[in-house]
C-alpha cells in the first residue's frame, strides 16, 4: 500500500507542476506581470508543492493566491 501511495502522491505533485508550468507558458505572457511577491506566486506554487507535497503545498499555494491584491503590501515570501 506505501508504494501505491508514494506512486500517486509523486504522480499528483508532477500533475500539479504540469499544470502550473503551463500557465506559466500559456496565460502568464498574456496577462503581465502583475504578482506583488517574490517569487512569484506560480513559482512559489510549484516550491511549496515539491517542499510539502501536493495537498499541503497546494493549500500554501492558494493562501499565497489570495493574499496577492493590490491591498497588500507584497515583497518577500519563500514558501
Amino acid at each position: 500500500m506505501t508504494r501505491l501511495r508514494c506512486a500517486l502522491t509523486a504522480a499528483f505533485t508532477g500533475l500539479l507542476i504540469a499544470l502550473v508550468r503551463a500557465y506559466q507558458v500559456t496565460l502568464s505572457p498574456l496577462l503581465g506581470g502583475g504578482c506583488r511577491f517574490q517569487p512569484t506566486c506560480s513559482v512559489y506554487f510549484i516550491e511549496a508543492v515539491r517542499k510539502h507535497g501536493p495537498w499541503r503545498g497546494s493549500w500554501c499555494g492558494v493562501r499565497r493566491l489570495l493574499r496577492c491584491h493590490p491591498f497588500h503590501p507584497g515583497g518577500y515570501d519563500p514558501p
